[in-house]
């Protein structure tokens, strides 16, 4: 698979990326063998770039991947997150308690994902939400030794604004800004993705693929698992849900004359928005994994570029793409 390039130290990364999320978090329950064999034929069809993050579990996922990946660690980038407060108890849900990047939990942080993740160093670090309460300044800094510690080679920020990534970037660079950016997700835009361009930034879209709405393949809303993060979500409910499925049966159709599916249509549009973007399609099964890694493979025309974006604009999509509590903690 191509290799791309994650900011202007000498992070190369594969084409598309495997966002591990779902495999421990927020989708309901999934099976571990089922995971882990996805893992491994990642790695064997080219794919070098697998992202994780504390919370997902919480815990667990970095546990998973840690695992999974350790025979091959010297052939893959790992890339994880800090920046929630997590509670004890509760459900996963329930012990997201807020956001806490201060310079003392950051350490605690990454110490704890060096431990699940058996590793020395982590590749991409992430803060996973910005801090109202403290400087991103003060939070880049910590980062910023850690990465002279030999703790953490490279820095990230997640769902942060044009402004905060210029402060970030001033203090140290930024290789990576992992967001939502999507055929239904596009307000990155507008500043974003300028200004990850100018930087010299790469961009990792996260739900690349509308949390699975884009597929045309997932149930409804109502009939997935109780804990499905899902189903809180405006755009999954049935009357906005209804309206996003005639978006969908227009990439279908467009797909189909190149024999491809959905999704693979939606990846190759977001590929070809710029040779910095690397996105990360879920994937528990292996082979929604290979029809995903399958789309680096297929190069659209401008004149199909022009028609997926007269067909899928993003002014039609029905609903919000959080609910008001995820919504509040984007700085965006």
């Amino acid at each position: 698979m191509e290799l791309r390039r994650l900011g202007r130290n000498g992070l190369e990364v594969s084409a598309i990326g495997l966002g591990c999320m779902g495999m421990s978090h927020a989708y309901g329950a999934s099976d571990e063998a089922d995971s882990i064999r996805t893992l491994h034929r990642a790695a064997e069809i080219g794919v070098t770039f697998f992202d994780t993050a504390e919370v997902y579990g919480p815990y667990t996922n970095e546990e998973l991947v840690g695992r999974a990946l350790r025979p091959i660690r010297d052939q893959v980038v790992i890339a994880t997150k800090f920046g929630f407060k997590i509670l004890p108890e509760g459900t996963a849900r329930e012990r997201m308690a807020g956001v806490d990047s201060r310079p003392e939990h950051i350490r605690e942080a990454v110490e704890g994902s060096l431990k699940r993740l058996g590793i020395e160093t982590i590749d991409l670090l992430y803060q996973h939400r910005v801090d109202p309460d403290v400087p991103i300044e003060d939070v880049v800094g910590t980062m910023a030794v850690l990465v002279a510690e030999g703790k953490v080679r490279h820095l990230g920020l997640s769902e942060a604004s044009a402004a905060t990534i210029r402060r970030a970037h001033a203090v140290h660079p930024i290789a990576a800004v992992q967001s939502e950016y999507s055929l239904w997700t596009r307000g990155l835009e507008a500043e974003v993705l300028p200004v990850c361009r100018e930087l010299g930034i790469g961009l990792v879209p996260f739900s690349p693929l509308g949390r699975g709405f884009l597929t045309g393949k997932l149930a409804p809303a109502e009939t997935l698992p109780a804990d499905d993060f899902r189903r809180t979500l405006p755009r999954f409910q049935a009357e906005a849900a209804a309206a996003n499925r005639l978006l969908v049966a227009e990439l279908e159709r467009l797909a189909e004359p190149r024999g491809a599916t959905p999704a693979q249509l939606a990846l190759a549009w977001l590929l070809a928005q710029g040779d910095n973007i690397v996105p990360i399609p879920g994937a528990r099964k292996v082979r929604h994994l290979e029809e995903n890694a399958a789309s680096a493979d297929l190069v659209l025309t401008a004149d199909e570029l022009a028609a997926i974006d007269r067909a899928v604009p993003e002014t039609a999509v029905a609903g919000d793409r959080y609910n008001p509590r995820d919504l509040s903690m984007v700085n965006l």
